[in-house]
């Protein structure tokens, strides 16, 4: 009996780890909610860039300025990483 791929989800656990749905129908519930998830988290991940690029080209703008972009642009990106990796993860793989 196959069991299905497991999922990487886009948010983690209270305590920070990696949450996983094991599930073959892409259209379940979670499935469709995390869908929406992800494309939550690019959508904010473009605006966050804008954003940063408009503090870095700034040249007024005050570390905490500079500070807040860098935070922000540091969780989009791992949010946008942990998305890549959850759909590379879902690439079907011809057989060897």
């Amino acid at each position: 009996m196959n069991t299905p791929p497991l999922r990487l989800l886009p948010w983690t656990a209270p305590e920070g780890k990696p949450c996983y749905l094991s599930t073959d129908n892409s259209h379940s519930r979670l499935s469709l909610l995390a869908d929406d998830i992800e494309e939550a988290q690019l959508e904010s991940g473009a605006q966050v860039l804008v954003g940063a690029r408009a503090v870095l080209g700034d040249a007024k703008a005050g570390e905490r300025a500079v500070r807040f972009a860098l935070t922000r642009a540091t969780e989009a990106l791992d949010d946008v990483l942990r998305v890549a990796v959850s759909r590379g993860l879902r690439i079907p793989h011809p057989a060897e």
